[in-house]
């Protein structure tokens, strides 16, 4: 955790720095969603989602720019953008994290990627994008609301300085047989225990 004045600017940069929360008429805001019409059970109220800046915004109480919303996710502007157009897709459904988020949501929200990227590009001029998910605080995740962003690109801009960084060639050594032998071994644990609980909950 940052310093609380960090943390507040951090927060502040992804609404709209001034103006009122938009009607649900508005073009230019988010609406009214399935999310906000619902209650909150007493459960989420106690929860992060209670101060959870997306889940705000989702809820119509605080103000941000929508681009596309349906009733799994919605699309938001970015308002610290790295370039024109960097946005944001978020679940209306509080995960703290990708890994933490169901696949049928994570699946929902890629699949609107092809979609809103093509506009956002035809809409910027830009001929690429980056997709770009911080996943924890060392990966630079800073809200605690699973969110993808969408970045879009221009040849030469020079946003990301590791692109100029040399990439070497990966070593086929006893190092990297190692680590795939690891992560092979992990993989197998993770779905042999979701086909148990699975199993268990079928029975």
């Amino acid at each position: 955790m940052g310093t609380p004045k960090r943390r507040l600017a951090v927060l502040s940069s992804h609404l709209l720095p001034t103006g009122p929360a938009p009607s649900s008429s508005s073009s230019s805001g988010v609406s009214a969603s399935f999310c906000a019409q619902q209650r909150l059970s007493r459960s989420q109220e106690s929860g992060h989602e209670n101060d959870c800046v997306f889940c705000k915004i989702i809820r119509g109480e605080s103000p941000a720019v929508k681009l596309y919303e349906d009733d799994t996710c919605l699309c938001i502007l970015d308002t610290n953008p790295l370039s024109l157009g960097h946005s944001l897709i978020v679940p209306k459904s509080h995960f703290s994290c990708l890994d933490a988020t169901p696949p049928s949501v994570v699946a929902a929200m890629c699949a609107k990627v092809p979609l809103i990227s093509n506009a956002i590009m035809k809409a910027t001029d830009a001929d690429s994008f980056n997709l770009l998910v911080n996943n924890g605080a060392a990966a630079g995740q800073v809200i605690f609301h699973t969110h993808i962003h969408i970045i879009p690109r221009k040849a030469h801009d020079c946003l990301w300085t590791s692109e100029s960084l040399r990439r070497r060639p990966l070593k086929i050594d006893q190092e990297t047989s190692q680590l795939a032998d690891q992560v092979r071994e992990k993989l197998s644990n993770i779905c042999e225990c979701s086909s148990k609980g699975q199993e268990s909950s079928l029975s």
